[in-house]
């Protein structure tokens, strides 16, 4: 679990609540903006009791404003209101969410965080895995407070083509003529925020790390008849969306006994959005994705509130680290239990903990061998508590 953790973000042992989807489901077919407009709004009719009161998640980008824009107009009567996350030293994308919330008339709170990693040990208790990207559990914990449910835009990446920077390069370094492990090392090679180049040293002897169990993982999407960019597409959905965000997500909102309500990820629009020719998702000459999801945009005359650039709550991890990050890692692993035990190499750690200018890759990968060190602590040696808080 933990090499796959710590090289993907995700473990593919849990149980997904979403449908896992196969070569089988591309079928090249032509869309309609009506067709996928039709399919959330009577996935949304499924909702028997009509909410009083819906609070979304709102980061300002295409999906979430959508969203909002389905609730809406399926839920006329209810009180929307929206909840936007402001990290301290990152990117502050509240301001453009404001915006559409103005727009359409909702109220917007705003959670500013300081301390990303203050609230890990109860995040990771409730998550059960040792993730360190926790937003939602600030989403959640503030959203019990205004709203028995709890909307979110999540799935448009994975279903209409979101991951442009993934997309070119991975086109770039492939070929039709590539072999499946060519591909398979050519898209971990588009995941640079995942692993670093000396992954394998990280690892202890009890970790049993092979980069031939992590192509294993993969080469079933791309060992197939599929495009290439739909062979890419094959597998970020079957990647952290399956395997780490919706269940995440599901288990920090029964925590918070919130209802989710996820209008790009019913079961209907994912059958139906996996099956749409990958021509009107990506445009590899202006390298623009999300077409579909765009057009309806520009049908609603929403197009001018939303930006280019992907949005979704995301942290600085660079200032994160220099903030906080380095001290709470230097505590915690002073004495780490996943180092004594041999899950994580201790001299790897001294090679690169200590460098003024970390590289982004290695602050990520150092968040992660903190989230496990975390998780261990509460799940396998249980010598803190979920309420423990990490302000140093």
């Amino acid at each position: 679990m933990i090499t796959s953790v710590l090289t993907l973000r995700y473990d593919l042992t849990q149980k997904p609540i979403l449908p896992k989807i196969t070569p089988r489901n591309f079928h090249n077919s032509t869309p309609t903006i009506a067709q996928i407009e039709n399919i959330v709004e009577k996935s949304l009719t499924k909702i028997r009791i009509k909410p009083k009161k819906i609070v979304i998640a709102l980061s300002g980008g295409i999906d979430s404003t959508l969203a909002l824009n389905f609730l809406k107009k399926s839920f006329p009567d209810s009180k929307i209101d929206a909840i936007s996350i402001k990290f301290s030293d990152s990117v502050d994308e509240s301001k453009l969410a404001a915006k559409i919330a103005k727009h359409f008339d909702v109220d917007q709170h705003v959670v500013s965080v300081d301390n990303y990693l203050e609230e890990l040990p109860k995040a990771i208790s409730i998550a059960q895995m040792p993730f360190w990207d926790l937003h939602w559990y600030y989403v959640a914990k503030k959203a019990q407070t205004i709203a028995k449910y709890l909307a979110t835009g999540d799935g448009g990446d994975e279903l209409f083509g979101g991951y442009v920077f993934r997309y070119k390069k991975f086109l770039s370094i492939v070929t039709r003529n590539s072999s499946p492990l060519q591909k398979v090392k050519a898209y971990l090679q588009c995941h640079e925020r995942d692993s670093v180049v000396d992954q394998e040293d990280l690892f202890g002897k009890k970790s049993a790390f092979s980069w031939t169990k992590i192509y294993d993982k993969l080469l079933p999407y791309f060992d197939n008849s599929l495009s290439l960019i739909d062979q890419v597409f094959l597998a970020d959905y079957n990647g952290k969306l399956l395997y780490n965000f919706s269940l995440v997500n599901k288990r920090i909102n029964e925590n918070f006994k919130l209802i989710g309500i996820t209008p790009l990820l019913s079961k209907e629009l994912i059958s139906y959005a996996v099956g749409i020719s990958s021509k009107y998702k990506y445009d590899k000459q202006s390298d623009l994705g999300k077409l579909l999801l765009r057009k309806i945009l520009v049908k609603n005359r929403l197009d001018s509130l939303v930006s280019n650039q992907k949005l979704g709550f995301s942290v600085n991890t660079i200032n994160l680290w220099s903030s906080y990050g380095r001290k709470i890692f230097q505590y915690y692993f002073s004495n780490a239990r996943i180092v004594q035990d041999g899950w994580i190499d201790q001299d790897w750690i001294n090679k690169h903990v200590q460098s003024k200018n970390l590289d982004v890759r290695y602050v990520n990968k150092f968040l992660g061998i903190l989230a496990f060190e975390i998780w261990y602590r509460l799940f396998i040696t249980k010598e803190i508590k979920s309420d423990t808080l990490l302000d140093f």
